[in-house]
């Protein structure tokens, strides 16, 4: 039971949503008691048996879900988890913090999902590629063509996009809090990047926008709008979302939405606002 924290942050990373990664961990340990004592017994390593099982899931689960969220209301956004949770040693809290970051799951979401599982099994958790490749069912040689062809996503999706401080981009967090609460459009713009984007889950099950908002312009003013008919019963509060600096707003003690935030240099780029109460289970401790 000492592997589940490791399993889960494996899964959440492959799957994008925290209650599809537990799903995948228990289906493991289910399969892992469901053998005889003597097969367990001849298992060397349980904690691998139990990591190429748990990977194998995931494989699966990756291959049926494009066809679900083609049925997904509105946009599918990952899941969103507080803290840095799922973490680790804290000298690995830069590379964990990245690999959990809303952007670094947006472009996962964007690959095959054997480009995926062999990506994160060996550029994240260092796997080597002989053993991910008895995980993905390939060749060593064609998991390296995988994890390269992963790599180049992620490089193209950061290839304008400046690295900036964590101090800085909470800084440019709290502005924007402070700007939205005031309704001040121009303070809004400004921290915008003139092709920014806002793309809102609601799954059906909250309110939310049905197409991304496009624009420094029309974001500001639809942030304005929607603080201007906000409940008295509202609070913003800032906290830190998938490892980055974020907001959440509650709503009598609840959280009802959480905003994940990409930043470069001095402007945000990138917005997602997750309404579906189904994955915000995870932020029902957050006060």
């Amino acid at each position: 039971m000492d592997e589940r924290r490791q399993l889960i942050s494996l899964a959440y990373r492959m799957l994008g949503s925290l209650a599809e990664a537990e799903d995948a961990v228990q289906e493991a340990y289910a399969r892992w008691y469901a053998l005889a004592p003597e097969q367990r017994d001849e298992i060397e390593n349980p904690a691998a048996w139990l990591t190429t099982v748990t990977s194998r899931i995931c494989l699966n689960v990756l291959g049926s879900a494009r066809s679900r969220r083609e049925h997904y209301v509105g946009p599918w956004v990952p899941e969103p988890v507080p803290g840095e949770w799922p973490g680790a040693d804290p000298a690995d809290r830069v590379t964990l913090d990245e690999s959990i970051s809303m952007a670094f799951l947006v472009v996962l979401e964007k690959m095959t999902p054997a480009e995926r599982v062999a990506f994160i099994l060996h550029d994240v958790f260092g796997y080597p590629f002989p053993e991910v490749a008895e995980i993905v069912g390939r060749t060593p040689a064609a998991c390296r063509q995988l994890a390269t062809s992963a790599r180049r996503r992620v490089r193209e999706s950061h290839r304008a996009a400046a690295a900036t401080p964590t101090a800085r981009q909470a800084g440019i967090v709290r502005e924007f809090r402070r700007a939205w609460e005031a309704q001040d459009v121009e303070a809004l713009v400004a921290l915008l990047d003139p092709d920014a984007t806002s793309i809102g889950d609601g799954g059906g099950r909250a309110r939310a926008h049905r197409h991304p908002l496009e624009g420094a312009d029309r974001i500001a003013r639809a942030y304005a709008g929607i603080a201007a008919h906000a409940s008295p019963a509202i609070t913003l509060l800032e906290r830190t979302v998938n490892g980055r600096p974020g907001l959440i707003v509650q709503q009598g003690g609840v959280t009802v939405t959480v905003y994940a935030f990409d930043i470069a240099g001095d402007r945000i780029q990138r917005i997602w606002a997750v309404r579906n109460p189904d994955k915000l289970r995870s932020w029902e401790q957050e006060t």
